[in-house]
């Protein structure tokens, strides 16, 4: 049985765009579409039956949200579901069953980029599958390139898919992940990576770091080269744009997810003491970025 993708539902616009997001996302992805709402987000005891009031606004919810993905996506399979919370473990529960899970995000602010809540945050930071955040004021036409005339278009190709690729420990997951949402797409991959000088302390026996300045960023660009060829061979449909910049990461993917359709990020799985955490690249694209953001997570 396919795994669908899985929108949570609250009523609120975010959500509301996110459930279209995924909508279309399973179109692509050729899977059914879930529609998941958590009734007593923050029950005082475990075990906490849902009032009358919680099953008529969890149900007004998800046909809300239904009926607003049957006017933009009338071919795509959907269901629903209503779980109890604690909102984060229940999301976490879900996800198990997830191809992708999406998640609403409150858009962007003049100070603080993404208005990001602590339920998206604890499951993106916990969650072992594919989380997309996406921001309340996303379009489908937002994902494609303008029309002849600079307008929004439906019409058009897709913006490029652009890849966070760490060369220091690039992870099959997140480039097979970035290969296939650009592949159902039928857009350009953009892989990009940024480096910055190393010290003398963090230097390793045959480093990159060894090599002349004004030849490291061809060493990383040619590095990188090797390592997309076998998804290259896999997915010889999808263009590919390889870039390498000196400059923080974090920088360097809030500019180019700039006018990208999605961008992709891996977060690293540990049982660290100090507990799950996203990791800063990742901390800073779903904060900072004003595409929908896939993080992917990865051993």
């Amino acid at each position: 049985m396919l795994r669908p993708v899985i929108a949570g539902v609250d009523g609120s616009q975010e959500s509301l765009a996110a459930a279209e997001w995924a909508a279309r996302e399973a179109v692509r992805r050729e899977r059914p579409l879930r529609l998941a709402h958590v009734r007593n987000w923050h029950p005082r005891q475990d075990g906490e039956p849902p009032t009358a009031a919680q099953r008529h606004l969890a149900q007004r919810a998800l046909r809300q949200a239904e009926d607003r993905i049957r006017r933009t996506c009338p071919n795509v399979v959907v269901d629903d579901v209503q779980v109890d919370g604690p909102a984060t473990a229940a999301l976490l529960s879900l996800s198990e069953q997830a191809d992708v899970l999406v998640l609403g995000s409150r858009g962007l602010s003049g100070f603080t980029g993404f208005l990001v809540g602590s339920v998206a945050l604890g499951v993106v930071a916990r969650c072992e599958r594919p989380v997309v955040l996406v921001r309340a004021e996303e379009e489908a036409a937002d994902e494609h390139l303008p029309g002849r005339d600079g307008g929004a278009s439906v019409r058009t190709g897709y913006r490029d898919v652009v890849l966070a690729l760490d060369l220091n420990d690039p992870c099959d997951e997140v480039i097979e992940f970035a290969f296939e949402a650009a592949r159902t797409r039928g857009a350009r991959l953009r892989a990009v990576h940024a480096w910055q000088p190393p010290s003398p302390l963090t230097l390793g026996p045959g480093e990159i770091g060894l090599v002349e300045g004004p030849y490291r960023a061809e060493e990383w660009l040619g590095f990188m080269t090797a390592v997309l060829q076998v998804w290259r061979d896999k997915y010889p449909g999808v263009e590919v744009v390889e870039t390498v910049t000196q400059s923080r990461p974090q920088s360097v993917l809030v500019r180019a997810a700039s006018g990208a359709s999605l961008l992709v990020v891996g977060r690293r799985i540990t049982d660290r003491p100090a507990g799950p955490r996203t990791g800063p690249v990742a901390h800073a694209a779903i904060h900072h970025v004003g595409c929908p953001v896939a993080v992917v997570p990865h051993a």
